[in-house]
């Protein structure tokens, strides 16, 4: 059988070359390639049971564990496509994503279907759910237990010939603050976000070259960001596919203590943080005890970035550690390491491919702010939304195409570019990105709202965090209590506001829209 791009193939060639590699940890659990690869052919094959199809979509919803990484495997194997979902969703948008991505099925923990269960009458499309265990109780009509699921099914490895043009769809927020469904080939995704076989280096030049990995010097890779966004999910997929045992931190809320000791048990070599929220906290905890950091050589970061404060902390107590501090995108996929900052902004080298664009989809001249560009290999576009996908994706007038998500940036003298961020509204606290708008709608939904605009303010430990200028109806006077709690129903948690400030009148542009500067400069 011909191999492919598609991810599952590249799993089986590795596991064949290498299967008592280990390649999975997640608390308890252990996998080795070859029992990952068994273990999703067995997802896959209940899956095409309960009569999942090629090009079906089956959502994911799961904290970091060995099931989330078998799941998505398997629903490779019959050539379906994983939907990862946010697990700290409420239910809204919960059924947002299950209803846009037309999921027909689900693999969830137990304690998360809760949610699920609410809008599940409003999502006559999902057919099929199957429960992860986590000692939760929640009653779940119609599902199947994961693990019964898996004994039931076939052990054998047959499967139908899968393509590069398989997909693989990553759910980000738009610029309305919808979640919106990335579509890729998986060809493209391979090379363009997942290392390409060879992180450091040239990537490979066909599938089966792959299993040369196998061959490689055993490498682990301590995965703290959750695998359901691009970061965490990346960096795992780099390190299964460079022959790397890949070690999940399991715990639903970071301690640095915990990760540490996890660290030194599995000797990993590579640590992987989500930005501040996690970096100081393990500078913290190395001044503060005694931990065997012998086997680590190098950082990394993504869904934030890393300041230059946070790496000199954990320069004084890892002082030849490597930083791999990269940007990338749900379009862009990975595109270039930092390279230091620059009056606060974020400085990267970018690959190849990659550039600052004019309006005109012309490259910009050295100290010149455009948006930032990458050809080559990008998505496809959105999922499902034709309008926003001719909105970020264009073809310029030698025929390249370009992925032009909206991020501001400046090109350099030395080719570097300064990242500025998506038009500086974007909020960017612990990781997980917040779009204002989506947080302006729900705030004025409250009765005692008449405007409302919302931006970031710094943050130490979060990088930013949410805070919002509210406009009341006449004679009210919300507090910043009453607002979170109203929109805790409405919003995951790290979108709720967590500073207010009052105002008599919302200023906005000639045109009607928010004026960001202004509302920043009501908490200077």
């Amino acid at each position: 059988m011909a191999r492919s791009y598609n991810l599952a193939d590249l799993l089986e060639i590795l596991a064949a070359a290498g299967p008592d590699r280990p390649a999975l940890v997640a608390g308890d659990d252990r996998r080795t390639y070859r029992e990952l690869d068994e273990r999703a052919g067995r997802v896959g094959h209940h899956l095409a049971a309960a009569g999942v199809e090629p090009h079906q979509h089956v959502a994911i919803l799961a904290h970091n564990r060995v099931e989330w990484i078998e799941a998505m495997f398997g629903i490779f194997k019959i050539r379906a496509v994983p939907i990862p979902v946010n697990f700290r969703y409420v239910a809204a948008e919960l059924h947002h994503v299950l209803s846009d991505s037309d999921a027909v099925a689900l693999v969830a923990e137990r304690s998360l279907l809760r949610r699920v269960q609410e809008i599940r009458g409003d999502l006559p499309g999902l057919r099929h759910v199957i429960v992860i265990e986590d000692g939760d109780d929640a009653e779940v009509p119609g599902a199947v237990e994961y693990e019964k699921a898996l004994a039931a099914a076939s052990p054998d490895a047959g499967f139908p010939e899968r393509s590069s043009d398989d997909r693989y769809i990553m759910y980000t927020g738009g610029t309305t603050g919808y979640p919106k469904g990335v579509e890729w080939r998986c060809e493209d995704i391979f090379f363009g976000a997942l290392g390409g076989g060879n992180v450091l280096g040239d990537p490979i030049t066909s599938p089966e070259a792959i299993a040369a990995n196998a061959d490689q010097p055993p490498m682990a890779v301590l995965d703290c960001a959750p695998v359901m966004h691009g970061a965490g999910q990346w960096v795992a997929f780099m390190g299964l596919f460079s022959g790397a045992k890949v070690v999940l931190y399991t715990d639903h809320a970071f301690d640095a203590d915990k990760a540490l000791r996890l660290l030194a048990e599995e000797q990993a070599n590579v640590l992987m943080l989500v930005g501040d929220v996690m970096a100081r906290p393990v500078a913290r905890a190395l001044a503060e005890g005694d931990h065997d950091t012998s086997s680590l050589f190098a950082i990394a970061s993504g869904g934030a970035p890393l300041t230059e404060a946070a790496k000199e902390e954990l320069r004084a107590h890892l002082p030849n550690v490597m930083f791999l501090d990269n940007y990338g995108a749900s379009e862009t996929g990975a595109c270039g390491p930092s390279v230091g900052g620059k009056e606060g902004t974020a400085r990267f080298q970018m690959k190849p491919g990659i550039t600052v664009l004019d309006d005109g989809l012309r490259p910009v001249r050295p100290g010149e702010i455009g948006r930032l560009a990458r050809s080559g290999h990008i998505p496809l576009g959105y999922y499902n939304d034709p309008g926003k996908t001719a909105s970020t994706f264009f073809t310029d007038a030698d025929g390249v195409r370009w992925s032009i998500p909206g991020d501001f940036a400046s090109l350099e003298e030395d080719g570097t570019i300064v990242l500025l961020g998506r038009g500086s509204l974007v909020i960017n606290t612990g990781g997980e990105k917040v779009y204002p708008e989506e947080v302006e709608v729900a705030l004025k939904d409250h009765p005692d709202v008449y405007d409302a605009v919302v931006v970031g303010l710094p943050d130490e430990r979060y990088g930013q965090r949410v805070a919002a200028v509210v406009a009341p109806v006449p004679g009210r006077t919300p507090t910043l209590e009453e607002l979170a709690g109203h929109c805790r129903d409405r919003l995951a948690g790290y979108k709720l506001p967590r500073t207010l400030k009052l105002v008599d009148e919302v200023r906005r542009t000639a045109v009607g829209k928010s004026d960001y500067k202004w509302a920043r400069s009501q908490f200077a």
